[in-house]
């Protein structure tokens, strides 16, 4: 015998509840399902359900590195650029997975995000050599530290402007060195001649350094990635000539991976 449909109110509960799930998490961008039942007041294995729904539907994904969840660019009609950096994520983590455990030192994946990178992927959570935990959501000043520096040197001539006035508007004391016509113009031809950014003298983290490479889609920068190292356990120059070139390979896959 045919088992009895659902009732009709229980479907479309069932289908409400995934909608507010989906909107969510396009608007948050990545969540943990604990979160999403917090904020919307449903029970912690009704969602997992509907997530597992959402994921065999193609809506969602679960992140490679951590337990949170995005929208997928079937998702995208949703109307903002969550899916491009789900997609992002997605091509990065089994990247992420194999250039980890080949460089050792720990990776980010960041994007822009309102005068700030925001990282999206990390390694930081399985290198044995990173002395920080729970980067995911962390936000990375623009100016201080190799992602934002490679977005800048990268990004068009327009929008580089526009994210420099905003952060003299800002008006941050620890940016305002930074700020220099003379820096910034030396800093951005090195970057762009290097194909990476470079930050090394503690002027973000005293105890650390980075490098940082851009993803780019024709042109644009779909995001960073960032290597980190103890400033005490290697030398610039060697951390150039070793990782330097690895690490533009690695964005160029990851770039090559979300054009494809």
């Amino acid at each position: 015998m045919r088992e009895p449909a659902p009732k009709k109110s229980e479907s479309v509960r069932s289908l409400t509840r995934g909608l507010a799930i989906l909107r969510h998490v396009n608007a948050e961008g990545a969540c943990r399902p604990g979160e999403i039942a917090a904020a919307l007041g449903l029970p912690r294995p009704t969602v997992y359900r509907l997530l597992e729904t959402l994921e065999e539907a193609g809506y969602v994904a679960f992140s490679a590195s951590s337990n949170r969840v995005r929208v997928t660019r079937l998702a995208a009609s949703l109307g903002d650029a969550g899916a491009l950096t789900s997609d992002l994520c997605q091509i990065a983590g089994p990247l992420f997975a194999d250039y980890g455990a080949r460089l050792v030192w720990p990776l980010d994946l960041s994007v822009y995000d309102n005068a700030a990178m925001v990282i999206q992927e990390t390694t930081h959570g399985r290198s044995p050599l990173s002395i920080d935990r729970a980067m995911i959501g962390y936000r990375l000043p623009m100016l201080r530290t190799s992602a934002g520096r490679a977005y800048l040197g990268f990004c068009g001539t327009e929008e580089r402007d526009l994210i420099l006035d905003h952060l003299r508007r800002l008006g941050d004391p620890a940016d305002m060195l930074f700020l220099e016509p003379h820096r910034l113009e030396r800093m951005i031809g090195e970057t762009r001649a290097a194909g990476f950014a470079l930050r090394d003298a503690g002027e973000f983290r005293a105890q650390t350094a980075s490098i940082a490479a851009p993803v780019l889609i024709d042109g644009a920068v779909a995001g960073c990635v960032s290597m980190i190292w103890i400033r005490t356990a290697m030398s610039t120059r060697k951390v150039l000539d070793t990782y330097g070139a690895p690490l533009v390979e690695l964005a160029g896959k990851i770039a090559a991976g979300l054009s494809a």
